[in-house]
């Protein structure tokens, strides 16, 4: 399986952000579909003893065209996020972008009405530092 060009700065920065990686990939099959996203993680709730569990789909988009790829990327996060629903309904999918990406496409209209739309949660990333800048819901 290719991984993401950014695949290893998003796992640094979840760990570094407190997150045990528990999968990579996770696997996540529905019905006769086999599918892998990213990264799974969880993190325990000290408040409560229970673990809080994240998908995450990573993307570099470094591509010449940022719409297409935010195309394939809003299809992978649907497609996901229905089959998490039906095997894990407690894990939260979140699409990985980094941060120069969010601050310069994601700011679009067209981008924000979309994922406001289709409920897309977000994780920005910062490359240089391999941190999470931002969650996003």
């Amino acid at each position: 399986m290719a991984r993401d060009l950014f695949h290893q700065v998003v796992k640094d920065a979840l760990i570094k952000d407190g997150w045990n990686i528990t999968h990579d990939p996770l696997p996540v099959d529905y019905g006769d579909v086999q599918m892998q996203i990213d990264l799974g993680a969880e993190r325990l709730l000290a408040a409560t003893k229970d673990a809080e569990t994240i998908a995450v789909e990573i993307k570099s988009f470094v591509k010449p065209s940022n719409i297409s790829e935010f195309h394939t990327a809003v299809g992978q996060y649907l497609n996901y996020r229905r089959a998490l629903r039906a095997q894990e309904p407690n894990r939260v999918l979140y699409l990985a972008v980094p941060s120069q990406t969010y601050d310069e496409f994601f700011r679009l209209r067209f981008i924000q009405e979309g994922v406001e739309e289709y409920q897309i949660y977000l994780l920005i990333y910062d490359i240089e530092e391999r941190s999470i800048v931002k969650w996003k819901k």
